[in-house]
């Protein structure tokens, strides 16, 4: 197991190529590897979220629960993504959302108080916080954009052409409500699709 968790931060490390060994050392020694069950919860709703996670492995889905009781998932986050309500994260605010493991998942977590440290001494650090932010700005407006201009059919042949592997690992109760839509809805545009 020892060697396993060295290849996930190996792994995870190598997506920072420009970090010099200053910067490696410093990051290295606040990280930490922890594993979740199904159904752990990475964070929750009202709490402050102290560490940026990343997903080495497993799947986690973000969601709120609406004012009727509603569970609004609002995306999901596989291997290799960072697991994080990151405008709440950045400004150290209580989140709206749950993020929720929905396969036994192994992430790697960075807390907040190093991260700004980082940036303050290194930066390279800062270019990758820049870097991820943009990123996760950029999944944001998709999200929305996708709303406001696409159909309900367009929402879900895009998601399975950009997730093409995740479709088996979810439910179609989740992936409906992702898509902004009823599951019978979800169901009559699959069958649509097939017939075709």
């Amino acid at each position: 197991m020892q060697q396993k968790f060295k290849d996930y931060l190996t792994s995870y490390f190598n997506l920072f190529p420009d970090l010099n060994t200053e910067e490696l050392i410093f990051l290295k020694s606040y990280v930490t590897i922890e594993n979740y069950a199904r159904k752990d919860f990475l964070f929750e709703s009202g709490k402050v979220q102290k560490e940026v996670g990343f997903v080495c492995k497993g799947l986690l889905r973000r969601y709120y629960i609406n004012d009727k009781g509603n569970k609004i998932t609002t995306g999901f986050i596989p291997e290799n993504n960072y697991a994080t309500d990151y405008p709440a994260f950045i400004s150290q605010k209580a989140s709206k959302y749950y993020i929720e493991c929905l396969e036994p998942s192994v992430i790697i977590k960075l807390p907040y108080d190093k991260i700004q440290e980082g940036y303050r001494k290194f930066k390279t650090s800062e270019k990758y916080g820049r870097l991820i932010a943009e990123y996760v700005l950029t999944v944001q407006t998709d999200r929305v954009e996708s709303f406001l201009f696409e159909t309900a059919e367009e929402r879900y042949l895009k998601f399975i052409d950009q997730n093409p592997g995740l479709l088996n690992r979810i439910s179609l109760t989740q992936l409906a409500s992702y898509l902004g839509i009823e599951r019978q809805s979800l169901s009559r545009i699959r069958s649509k699709i097939v017939k075709r």
